[in-house]
């Protein structure tokens, strides 16, 4: 079996020509469309129906429609390092779930409630299934994989505290996923630099192979010994060192070579109605929180920290 990195032989999902599909809203109605790869119409999107539009101009939706999101907790080498001070975090992979309604589109307004102090990045890429895949092995499980898109596993940290074990409302607000433009797939993932970007400036980035310690393919067949994946599935696999928090007007965007860009706005929202009443446990700021949502910062490199200082206007 090769878990290993770089792989010995490249994967049919991996393999060109690049196709790159979209989903977005054009007058009022969900159409797919995709991105014209060559020509004089290059950077264009081709919809199903045979009119091109320029990307731009439309509205983008979340391409894909999953019974299920799962995200892996650790699986770069800089995040370990820096969240366990040592490469690998665990002997094994370890999960959490997002409910399909945290997801949201390109370009789209991301939620921070007012009763809320730390909403974090992480820039990741994710998977998507593509077949129904149950009890496969890593060898076999590129088969099932649709394409790659990247996304942003935004989190309010301030519920940590209580929701640690199944993050549920610290990843799972609505709002919390922005993921595309597209589906991408025939590009050698193994080959692609993340980046994170708060305003523009580089808050985070790691080159996908040489940091990565699970592949999509160990992943999927570790899942998939006791869960049965559908198609439109997704699974987030990540995020590299300096998740930070961010505040309202604030654009950030992960952007992925080879596969595209994806940003959101942060915008305040008010305060839950019932929170005001007592209704559950409410955000908190503690120092398991802020372990998590402040990060270490002498473990990151020193151009992450000035970036995210700029962006946020501080001159210090």
């Amino acid at each position: 079996m090769n878990f290993d990195f770089p792989l010995k032989e490249l994967p049919a999902v991996m393999r060109g020509p690049r196709v790159e599909r979209r989903h977005v809203m054009l007058g009022g109605t969900p159409v797919w469309g995709t991105i014209v790869e060559e020509g004089d119409a290059k950077g264009r999107l081709r919809l199903d129906d045979g009119r091109t539009v320029d990307p731009a101009s439309v509205t983008h939706l979340p391409p894909v429609a999953p019974s299920k999101i799962i995200a892996i907790h650790i699986s770069y080498r800089s995040r370990s390092m820096e969240t366990r001070n040592k490469p690998r975090p665990t002997e094994t992979p370890t999960y959490f779930t997002k409910p399909p309604t945290a997801l949201n589109g390109h370009g789209g307004q991301i939620f921070k409630p007012a009763d809320c102090q730390y909403l974090n990045y992480e820039g990741e890429y994710a998977v998507v299934i593509g077949k129904t895949c149950r009890n496969v092995t890593p060898d076999e499980a590129w088969d099932y994989i649709e394409g790659f898109c990247p996304a942003l596993d935004m989190g309010l940290q301030d519920f940590r505290d209580t929701d640690q074990g199944s993050m549920l409302r610290v990843k799972g607000a609505d709002s919390l996923l922005p993921i595309g433009p597209g589906i991408v797939r025939g590009v050698d993932l193994f080959a692609q630099t993340l980046r994170t970007y708060v305003n523009g400036r580089v808050v985070q980035e790691a080159h996908i192979g040489d940091e990565t310690i699970w592949g999509p393919h160990y992943v999927i067949a570790d899942i998939a010994r006791h869960i049965t994946l559908v198609p439109g599935d997704v699974i987030l696999m990540g995020t590299p060192c300096h998740s930070r928090s961010v505040d309202p007007g604030h654009y950030v965007e992960c952007e992925i070579t080879g596969l595209g860009r994806v940003g959101g706005t942060v915008v305040a929202i008010d305060a839950p109605r019932a929170a005001a009443l007592g209704v559950g446990h409410q955000p908190t700021d503690t120092p398991e929180v802020r372990r998590v949502a402040l990060g270490f910062d002498e473990r990151v490199p020193e151009q992450f920290k000035a970036n995210l200082r700029k962006s946020k206007g501080e001159t210090t």
